[in-house]
């Protein structure tokens, strides 16, 4: 069952057994911020990626370069992606990348400490001139870093990155998590009874501070920063990927925004064996106070030529959520990742900040449904990836 429910312990730097050798952690962030001239708003990204950690040498063996791709390695490697999504007019999207060797990597249990340092090699196959890297620092409360990519290095296909530059230093507060319950636990992960496993220790959080990107100074605000944080580890990605997160919620009850609501769902694919089962949701609701949480829920995708449509019906116990959502492509980024094993998906993984929805939150009672609010949403979080390739059907799931 999902909950509201810091766990610091689950959000640590953790790779048991055969994860460590063929597996990866992700702990994303993403904030909005106002450029300090023009007033124009953007939402970044930091994330900190390890993949293969128990492969790893005193450099970052990269999936796809050709010296590795021929020797058939696999990854091994801590990546630092930045960057910022699309604005509403579809520019200025980028993922900026630096690697480092897992030798690199200085971390702490729990609460999480992570930090990374410039890359050393003295081994000659390993292209040095295509990282430039510097020091990267993560906490539950604190990032910091840069990532500095010249157009040379970007046309380096196998660091999967845009030109830029891209620098940070955030204060961040983690006001409400989402905790998994078992289906992140030990028991799940040692019978490999998930592909990837999700906890969610900041879907509402407050940052604070700058960023600067290619020049230009955004000042990070607690207020207008609508912050999300989560983790994501296991053996492979889900397919389909599936996140849909907003935490800019306006109540059509009281006609204001709610500051310390939020919505987070996350999909994720049931396994026993190498058998698949049916690719599921998790669905939480944090309303005025009150969390409201969901794992039996109906959902289909339509792909037009513009944009993503969402549809999801979710039940519990004692109350039904209603919500129809939607994410232009124009303001999507094909976020780039390689896998576990090395290969790279043929299909892109879309994502954005630019997510509206209007969802609608009923009770269940004794007469029948009563519905508690309709709420707005803007700014959501969408990241969408599904390897099946049906432009106009729908992709109905239950």
């Amino acid at each position: 069952m999902l909950m509201n429910l810091s766990d610091l312990a689950r959000n640590s730097c953790i790779l048991r057994g055969s994860f460590a050798r063929k597996g990866y952690m992700r702990w994303w962030h993403s904030f909005s911020g106002v450029n300090v001239q023009t007033g124009k708003a953007r939402t970044f990204f930091v994330e900190f990626f390890i993949i293969n950690p128990a492969l790893g040498s005193s450099h970052p063996i990269l999936g796809q370069h050709p010296y590795y791709k021929k020797r058939g390695m696999k990854p091994s490697y801590v990546m630092v992606k930045a960057g910022a999504f699309p604005d509403e007019n579809g520019e200025g999207g980028k993922q900026l990348h630096v690697f480092y060797p897992i030798s690199s990597l200085q971390v702490t249990g729990s609460p999480l400490v992570m930090q990374v340092g410039t890359p050393t090699s003295d081994d000659k196959s390993y292209p040095t001139e295509e990282v430039q890297a510097g020091t990267c620092f993560c906490s539950e409360s604190r990032l910091t870093g840069f990532v500095n990519v010249t157009p040379p290095k970007a046309r380096h296909r196998s660091l999967m990155t845009n030109a830029g530059y891209m620098e940070w230093d955030l204060e961040v507060s983690k006001a409400v998590s989402c905790h998994t319950g078992v289906l992140g636990g030990r028991f799940f992960q040692a019978l490999h009874l998930l592909n990837s496993y999700w906890h969610g220790e900041g879907i509402r959080s407050f940052f604070r501070g700058i960023v600067i990107l290619d020049g230009a100074s955004y000042e990070i605000t607690p207020e207008l920063s609508y912050g999300y944080a989560d983790k994501h580890w296991g053996r492979s990605f889900n397919n389909p990927w599936f996140q849909f997160a907003c935490g800019k919620l306006t109540s059509q009850r009281t006609d204001k925004e709610l500051r310390h609501s939020v919505l987070a769902i996350n999909g994720f694919c049931p396994r026993f064996l190498c058998f698949p089962f049916r690719h599921r949701l998790m669905l939480q609701l944090t309303y005025m106070g009150e969390d409201f949480e969901f794992t039996h829920c109906k959902w289909d995708v339509k792909e037009t030529d513009r944009r993503f449509i969402w549809h999801i019906l979710a039940r519990n116990q004692n109350s039904v959520l209603k919500l129809s959502g939607s994410c232009r492509k124009e303001e999507m980024l094909h976020l780039r990742y390689e896998h576990p094993d090395g290969h790279l998906s043929k299909m892109p993984l879309w994502a954005s900040a630019g997510g509206i929805g209007t969802l609608q939150l009923y009770r269940k009672g004794t007469g029948g449904r009563e519905l508690l609010d309709t709420l707005k949403l803007e700014n959501a979080l969408c990241i969408y990836h599904n390897t099946v390739n049906e432009a106009t059907a729908p992709k109905k799931h239950t």
